[in-house]
């Protein structure tokens, strides 16, 4: 009869989400009904131990410093001068400037690790360019949403510091695990942009030559001195964590300084930047606390009733082989992906899944690499249900940006086939995990 208490959480949790409680209260109301309900006076203590957890986690103070250090870069012009540097070397392929976006998504995902930071700074660069020069809106759409999402996947993500305490991985080998996919899909991305505006031009033409075309060594100039501040940012934060000299927090820390010091160099930096970038910080990293909080109780009070042993039971019973038990997860992350945000969706899914997963044979990996390996297609799965229609995220920063004559339905069609391209490295993955745990193993001698 615990068991199927415990399950009944989920449908509870639901409702609540669909009568639009915000997700922490509806976590925590969740976790206090039921726990209160099956453990009585012991439910309060149980959730000052789950609180104490989060509050006394060293990982986690990555989480303030990250977006600061993100909030600073949207106001610090680096990505008007990456705009510039890397359109006037992919200006005259075909579909040059989505090109030059997706690479300046990669570039500036890698700077800031924050989702809706890269959409939203790239998207206002980028969408008024390629209007001027009658890019298909649909391609415009896709190209942003896609390049914007890849803040997800490409280190150092927000969103992997979270995952990883949660998943119980090193973080460090989930930012060199993600780094191989991460490529990946951008890879895809410019493919797929070259190849239809290569098959149908008026989609993405190539950009006609300017009157003021700098010379070669003019290009290199600029290049330089748009990409060395950036990259190295990126060294000293996800080069620090990589080369094992420094946690996620310290490089964080380190993160911060050095985006001081570029906003200043650009003379970005003001009180009043300064005063935006401390109120976003604090405003997003309570909202995520708030619901790391509520997800450690829920997922605290659904093991402790005896939910993921139930759970584990059924799969048992079910008689469902590794790889139909890894769809199932992948499946149920993707759909949970339409009703819940990222983190959300991490802190209810992956300690449910985490255990059951790595209970299972695959190829010849142990039980941490499976962790690694299953973090990492998790990732890709809600990258991909972040650009899915109708809930898309995604498209919900984009209609915020984007001018009138771009529709929710060239949105719509536009995201369509990058989502087809994430199942293709998806299943790269999961097929050859090297992938995933290639670098990992070649810079973590852990596994």
């Amino acid at each position: 009869m615990a068991v199927e208490f415990a399950l009944l959480m989920f449908p509870a949790l639901l409702v609540l989400l669909f009568f639009g409680f915000p997700v922490a209260f509806s976590l925590m109301g969740i976790a206090l009904i039921f726990g209160v309900i099956r453990f009585g006076d012991a439910a309060p203590a149980l959730f000052l131990s789950k609180v104490d957890e989060v509050a006394s986690n060293y990982v986690l103070g990555a989480v303030p410093l990250f977006i600061f250090m993100g909030s600073l870069l949207e106001r610090s012009g680096v990505a008007e001068r990456l705009f510039e540097a890397i359109h006037m070397w992919t200006r005259r392929l075909p579909g040059g400037l989505g090109v030059g976006t997706v690479l300046l998504c990669v570039v500036f995902a890698a700077s800031t690790g924050i989702v809706g930071a890269t959409e939203t700074v790239v998207g206002l660069l980028a969408i008024p360019v390629m209007l001027r020069y009658q890019y298909n809106k649909s391609l415009i759409s896709g190209t942003i949403c896609a390049g914007g999402s890849l803040g997800t996947i490409i280190p150092p993500s927000v969103v992997v510091v979270i995952l990883g305490p949660v998943a119980d991985a090193s973080i460090g080998d989930l930012f060199a695990g993600m780094i191989i996919p991460g490529l990946m899909l951008a890879g895809c991305y410019i493919f797929y942009i070259i190849v239809r505006c290569t098959l149908v031009p008026s989609d993405g033409p190539r950009m006609p030559p300017s009157d003021n075309e700098p010379s070669f060594g003019q290009k290199l100039w600029i290049t330089a001195t748009a990409l060395i501040p950036p990259f190295m940012l990126i060294f000293i934060v996800l080069g620090t964590i990589l080369m094992g000299v420094a946690t996620p927090t310290e490089a964080a820390a380190c993160g911060v300084v050095g985006s001081t010091i570029m906003a200043a160099v650009y003379k970005s930096l003001s009180w009043g930047v300064m005063k935006e970038a401390l109120f976003k910080t604090v405003i997003i990293t309570a909202m995520i606390l708030l619901i790391l909080i509520g997800g450690t109780m829920f997922a605290g009070v659904f093991t402790a009733a005896g939910g993921l042993v139930g759970m584990q039971n059924l799969v048992t019973a079910a008689e469902l082989s590794n790889w139909q038990t890894l769809g199932i997860l992948l499946l149920l992350a993707f759909a949970a992906g339409f009703v819940l945000d990222l983190i959300s969706l991490m802190l209810i899914v992956v300690p449910i899944a985490m255990p059951i997963i790595t209970t299972f044979p695959f190829y010849d990996l142990d039980p941490t690499q499976v962790k690694i390996w299953f973090s990492i297609l998790f990732l890709i799965m809600i990258q991909t249900s972040y650009l899915t229609p109708p809930m898309a995220p995604a498209i919900f920063y984009l209609r915020g940006i984007s001018p009138p004559e771009i529709t929710l339905m060239h949105m719509y069609k536009g995201v369509i086939p990058f989502i087809l391209l994430h199942f293709v490295v998806m299943a790269c993955v999961i097929i050859y995990p090297d992938l995933a745990l290639w670098l990992p193993t070649i810079l973590f001698r852990g596994f």
